[in-house]
């Protein structure tokens, strides 16, 4: 009996590993920098390279039929991850929602109050702030989140001992403007907002796993009172004009 319950132990013991082998879940691999994935030490060694911190801010709301609810905040994310294989900097991410009160009609959208949301990103760099991190750029990856972006970094300057800038708001006179007038572009203007080409052709360079190109309309905007009735999915712009980029 002594034997059989030894067998049996050890049987569960070889079973339980192995059933974590079976997963159907994909590996995560670790990305260089990136906060989530990093542990204490790797910290401790980052900053004795750097006190530089980019942190997305984004949102969680509905992009078509197409692109993922987490388009803003992954698209963010992975530019993020992407300078940080370049330099030494820290990428963190704090919060998944924004401000998107005008997408709550639509499912799967998640909205917080400005002031929340404030209160969230700079408590996060005073965090980052104690461990030694001193300057934070911050990257806005949702239009619905300017004005926030804009007092988060003002509160970061004035309550912290830390340096914040908003890079929205720098980028422009920094933009490589010769390659991207050498891109092909529409004879006429069109407009292209939210879910429309421009956003579709990042999501396929950055999360190209996550389009669902079975699902991209052309849309129709009309401008009724209210915008969950201004398009059938509110998709403003034409992800079907991709054809140009990825001809």
């Amino acid at each position: 009996m002594k034997r059989l319950a030894l067998l049996l132990i050890i049987a569960a013991s070889v079973a339980q590993p192995l059933a974590a082998q079976n997963t159907t879940l994909p590996p995560i691999e670790k990305v260089k920098n990136f906060l989530p994935h990093m542990t204490r030490p790797d910290v401790e060694s980052l900053l004795t390279r750097s006190d530089m911190v980019i942190i997305p801010v984004a949102s969680l709301e509905q992009h078509g039929t197409h692109l993922p609810i987490g388009t803003d905040y992954l698209n963010g994310v992975e530019r993020a991850k992407l300078v940080a294989q370049r330099v030494d900097v820290l990428v963190a991410p704090i919060l998944l929602p924004g401000q998107s009160p005008y997408h709550m009609e639509f499912a799967g959208t998640v909205t917080l109050p400005s002031s929340l949301i404030q209160e969230v990103y700079v408590e996060a760099a005073k965090s980052l702030t104690r461990h030694g991190f001193k300057r934070f750029l911050i990257l806005n990856a949702h239009g619905g989140n300017r004005a926030i972006t804009t007092f988060i970094v003002d509160r970061i300057n004035q309550e912290t001992g830390g340096i914040a800038v908003d890079l929205g708001a720098v980028l422009g006179p920094f933009t490589d403007r010769e390659p991207a007038s050498a891109l092909p572009r529409p004879a006429q203007p069109v407009f292209d907002r939210h879910g429309g080409t421009s956003e579709t052709s990042n999501s396929l360079y950055l999360i190209p796993q996550l389009v669902d190109l079975d699902g991209v309309t052309a849309a129709e905007l009309t401008l009724p009172p209210h915008m969950e009735r201004m398009l059938p999915e509110v998709v403003a712009g034409d992800p079907t004009a991709l054809v140009v980029f990825l001809a």
